[in-house]
């Protein structure tokens, strides 16, 4: 039951960074393809229906990490605690900019909250790839599970190339996004940067992977790897083809082959000890008790359905392309309030 919550929370985690990832990646691009106000509006408008219900993905991940491997959650959290503070103000900002952007129509407010938009996804994208190398890595704890050193010992070389990793594969993420959600020239800005970037920014990615494989790896984890870069090999050459969809697609098998390789390699541990490989974290001795995770179990097998069949709802509902002539004018009542278009 301990090995089976372990998987739950990897794909929870698989969830979250490819929903999270091409959202985290528009709010990057949001300056660059956006020349004008209403393609700024366009951009955000491939997000609007679904931001909030990316995020559901980290918030279970975050309660089922708790609920079933509690001292897990409480030494991750403790130990990496300034680097996940700055990760979740980063997401209340962009949350409060996505609604307030449009409420005053004034070209100085909205650049204040594109701005709030674009610092924020940038450092929820870097902050979640920091956290997530870092729970691989590991960190310098007792045996007790709580951290020795200073609050940056979270920080290091290989931590940072995980959070440019994430930020990177976010980036080309939002980017095949885009040039299949958009028409027009924003479809085609954002197809030509996609294909631009991708080499350089996917680079951490791999160095990221082909360093844990080399440290921890074994040959299914080694096997994941290759798949990732034959994902995002393939994902490159749809692209160049105008595939789209199927260039999306591929870069949801490049993520699920990558947290298959980190959590692979991860394991049997779940957060292990810089210190002592003897005091490591372990699935079988952080977990909670049997009948916590059966009743945990019980749980999800009724409400997992549920959140997908939603997700699946809302992304079907709105799943056809946008454009500028989808955009209406800004609708300035009459009266001293001026309240901008909706975001």
């Amino acid at each position: 039951m301990e090995t089976f919550w372990f998987c739950v929370i990897a794909l929870l985690w698989l969830g979250y960074l490819f929903l999270e990832g091409f959202d985290f990646g528009v709010g990057m691009l949001l300056p660059v393809l956006g020349r004008d106000e209403t393609e700024r509006r366009v951009l955000i408008n491939t997000i609007g229906p679904v931001w909030d219900g990316n995020e559901v993905w980290l918030l279970v991940a975050g309660g089922a990490t708790f609920a079933a491997f509690p001292d897990w959650y409480a030494s991750l959290f403790s130990s990496a605690y300034l680097p996940l503070t700055l990760f979740l103000i980063a997401l209340i900002g962009r949350g409060v900019a996505f609604e307030y952007r449009g409420k005053v129509d004034s070209a100085r407010w909205r650049r204040v909250w594109d701005t709030v938009i674009v610092a924020g996804s940038w450092v929820a994208a870097l902050g979640v790839g920091l956290v997530l190398s870092a729970n691989v890595f590991g960190l310098p704890l007792d045996a007790n599970g709580d951290r020795l050193g200073s609050p940056f010992a979270a920080i290091s070389l290989e931590t940072l190339l995980g959070a440019f990793a994430v930020a990177g594969y976010a980036l080309v993420h939002g980017a095949v996004f885009l040039s299949l959600k958009t028409e027009g020239e924003v479809r085609e800005r954002a197809r030509s940067l996609a294909l631009k970037v991708a080499p350089l920014a996917l680079l951490p990615l791999v160095v990221l992977l082909l360093t844990v494989q080399l440290r921890f790896g074994s040959v299914w984890t080694w096997a994941a790897t290759i798949v990732v870069a034959l994902a995002a090999l393939g994902a490159y050459t749809r692209l160049v083809l105008r595939r789209e969809g199927q260039a999306f697609a591929l870069m949801g098998v490049a993520v699920a082959a990558t947290v298959t390789a980190l959590f692979g390699a991860l394991y049997p541990n779940v957060l292990p000890s810089t210190l002592d490989p003897a005091w490591s974290l372990t699935v079988a001795g952080a977990a909670s008790s049997p009948y916590t995770l059966t009743v945990m179990t019980w749980v999800a097998a009724f409400g997992t359905p549920a959140v997908l069949v939603y997700q699946g709802w809302t992304y079907w509902v709105f799943r056809k392309r946008i454009g500028a002539r989808h955009i209406p004018p800004v609708h300035v009542p009459t009266g001293d309030a001026r309240v901008g278009e909706p975001s």
